[in-house]
């Protein structure tokens, strides 16, 4: 039996102070680490949704990693076909992204959690200084995409 994707929900701080500071900064092209405004259109409502997140780069490919596993953005990005925006500032980038396998995962959470498990390394529920294998146990419950160019 497969278990059910998991979901951690952001705290209050998070949802109320964290996430709107971060994204009004973007907004005015200030990335907090090199934090973005996420817009994806909403599987039910097909209105646009905003979020922060922190893209990673690695060798010229941008990919999105979820830490807090299958959230809102997760979900209606897959139900989206995959299409998105990455906003900094006042500029808009479009792209496709393609959803990694948990077997490719590795040195993506690995660089991810590198850069950012200052923020988000909580969600990973992992040690300091995680093996190669505890990282890849906890891959299936964290969805990253690779995200291309659309025009």
């Amino acid at each position: 039996m497969v278990a059910a994707p998991t979901y951690k929900k952001p705290g209050w701080f998070t949802k109320h102070v964290f996430d709107p500071t971060v994204a009004a900064a973007s907004r005015l092209g200030i990335g907090l680490a090199g934090s973005r405004r996420l817009t994806v259109r909403g599987r039910s409502s097909g209105e646009p949704r905003t979020t922060p997140v922190n893209p990673l780069e690695i060798d010229g490919t941008t990919y999105l990693v979820a830490p807090r596993g299958n959230t809102q953005w997760v979900r209606n990005l897959r139900a989206a076909g995959g299409e998105g925006q990455l906003h900094h500032g006042r500029r808009a980038t479009a792209f496709r992204a393609d959803e990694v396998p948990d077997s490719e995962k590795l040195p993506i959470l690995k660089t991810y959690l590198d850069k950012w498990a200052w923020e988000v390394g909580a969600f990973f529920e992992l040690d300091k200084d995680p093996s190669d294998a505890d990282i890849q146990r906890i891959a299936p419950e964290h969805p990253v995409f690779r995200l291309r160019s659309h025009p």
